[in-house]
């Protein structure tokens, strides 16, 4: 072999040391489930990139009904946040919640452990600072799969003041596909 002659590597050593490279990686499974009870399904947490920053906040349940909004199955507004959208808890793909809008503004969301993603739709009138309240459809279940917990949000994206029914369907059906929150989800509204 000549002396000024470079050794290239084949096309074919490159893709066995990145096959090789992958191998040793972790993988990250992007949904989380409960064997035992399938409806638990919930997804993972977001990559460490696409998390804005993480904050301490006391998170508590809520439910549509008068115990929690004063409004009972007759009321016009009954299921309606005070962004418009109707409520609703979704582990597959994102649900909504209620927070302090000079912390968190609509259309923020947030990863929550133990609960799943979650789109500020709402704010009340005991969510002040940096507390959230998590829409669960029965006080039965605020009781036993929340209560009350200190626990690290993730922020994923912040809002800007405006969410949707066709924002917050969009969101759920791309989460569905994906399995997390695009980076570019809701750029253009």
């Amino acid at each position: 072999m000549h002396p000024n002659w470079v050794v290239v590597p084949s096309f074919r050593d490159r893709v066995r040391k990145l096959e090789n490279q992958s191998k040793k990686r972790p993988v990250r499974s992007s949904v989380q489930i409960n064997r035992g009870n399938p409806s638990t399904t919930v997804l993972a947490a977001p990559d460490d990139e696409r998390v804005i920053r993480t904050v301490s906040v006391m998170a508590t349940g809520y439910t549509a009904g008068i115990e929690s909004t004063g409004k009972n199955r007759n009321h016009p507004q009954y299921g309606i946040t005070y962004s418009g959208v109707k409520v609703r808890r979704d582990k597959r793909t994102v649900s909504t919640i209620a927070a302090d809008l000079r912390v968190f503004p609509i259309g923020t969301i947030l990863y929550i452990p133990g609960y799943g993603y979650g789109v500020v739709a709402d704010k009340g009138s005991a969510i002040k600072g940096k507390k959230i309240d998590l829409y669960f459809s029965t006080t039965k279940q605020v009781y036993k799969e929340w209560g009350k917990k200190k626990v690290e949000v993730q922020v994923v994206k912040r809002g800007r003041g405006k969410l949707t029914e066709a924002m917050l369907k969009e969101l759920g059906q791309v989460m569905q596909v994906n399995k997390e929150v695009p980076v570019d989800v809701w750029e253009s509204a």
